[in-house]
């Protein structure tokens, strides 16, 4: 219970008052630990300006040591890999996810050979390999459960023999997380880290992100039928009570800002680390507006990732970490 305090004994300005009380008494912090950097990746004849992302690029493989150099010098700790499989490679069953010399394979060797103790977290799903876009297999025209699976956990198999710390399926599958922790314990990857995206609605704040991996033109229909409804709340702590109970050593909400409720929900209940996504559209939304001088950009990226923070998240995922940790080294 609150104590019983009165104006005027009680000022609560008095620890408003100048910018060393604010920092003293200050609730919730962000530092550049708590960001995790998305890196998407090219063929070295594709485009590297991703039009509906502003500031954010397509890298190729061999630029990989200049930025991982930059982010370690940020002290940002992790990048998260995302692939625009060329399209004369997307199959139906995605089969390029299962090449260890995709672009995703390619990126984790030389982002490991470069810098050893950066972080690499790499996504587990099918759409950028897949000609229709999904993030699983179309049989008779539905995303099929167990076969997908059986995909994936090959394909989270393949990215820890090649080096990923981390392993993040986004795709949304029921079980995927049991099979894939069942598969790395038998082939002695014991320490390869579960990052589950537990909690993925689907969104109309992905756009962007499509965009940068080729797969919105593609996508044939909507995923509603594997995301969750963004009406759900108590869904979203049953689908981490499994992921939790399956293996997951870290949880992910997705998208964190419409989903605050979520993130503080989910942290409260289960009290394991906790990560968010601030997805493409809620970069590109903050990007947009202070491109035309609608807000101020740094002050809304810091108050959005503070709110994120503030909801519960131990890290998020922010396509402009670098920017918002040079904010910081300024503060």
């Amino acid at each position: 219970m609150l104590a019983q305090r009165h104006y005027p004994n009680t000022r609560l300005r008095r620890l408003r008052a100048n910018a060393g009380w604010r920092a003293l008494v200050a609730e919730n912090t962000l530092t550049p630990h708590d960001l995790i950097l998305p890196l998407f990746l090219r063929a070295d004849d594709d485009a590297a300006a991703i039009a509906s992302l502003p500031a954010v690029v397509r890298h190729k493989i061999n630029d990989l040591p200049k930025i991982i150099d930059a982010v370690a010098k940020a002290q940002i700790k992790a990048v998260m890999l995302f692939p625009k499989t060329p399209d004369e490679l997307k199959t139906d069953d995605g089969a390029e996810a299962l090449n260890e010399n995709n672009l995703v394979g390619q990126a984790i060797k030389k982002i490991k050979s470069h810098h050893k103790d950066m972080l690499v977290i790499t996504d587990v799903a099918l759409d950028p390999y897949t000609r229709h876009g999904h993030d699983g297999l179309i049989k008779n025209g539905e995303v099929v459960n167990d076969e997908t699976v059986e995909v994936l956990t090959a394909q989270g198999l393949l990215l820890a023999r090649l080096g990923a710390d981390a392993l993040a399926p986004s795709d949304m599958m029921d079980g995927r997380i049991g099979a894939i922790r069942k598969k790395l314990e038998a082939e002695k990857f014991h320490n390869t880290v579960i990052i589950s995206y537990a909690a993925k609605y689907a969104s109309c704040f992905y756009g962007p992100f499509r965009d940068a991996v080729g797969s919105g033109k593609l996508l044939q229909g909507d995923k509603k039928t594997y995301q969750m409804d963004p009406t759900n709340s108590d869904e979203a702590l049953q689908e981490v009570a499994l992921d939790i109970a399956e293996g997951a050593d870290v949880v992910m909400v997705k998208p964190a800002m419409p989903f605050l409720d979520i993130i503080h929900r989910v942290k409260t209940e289960f009290q394991i680390p906790t990560f968010a996504y601030q997805v493409s559209g809620e970069y590109a939304m903050i990007m947009a507006a202070a491109e035309k001088k609608w807000l101020d950009g740094n002050g809304a990226m810091m108050e959005s990732l503070l709110s994120i923070k503030r909801a519960g998240a131990d890290a998020i995922v922010c396509y402009g970490a670098l920017w918002v940790a040079e904010l910081l080294a300024q503060q």
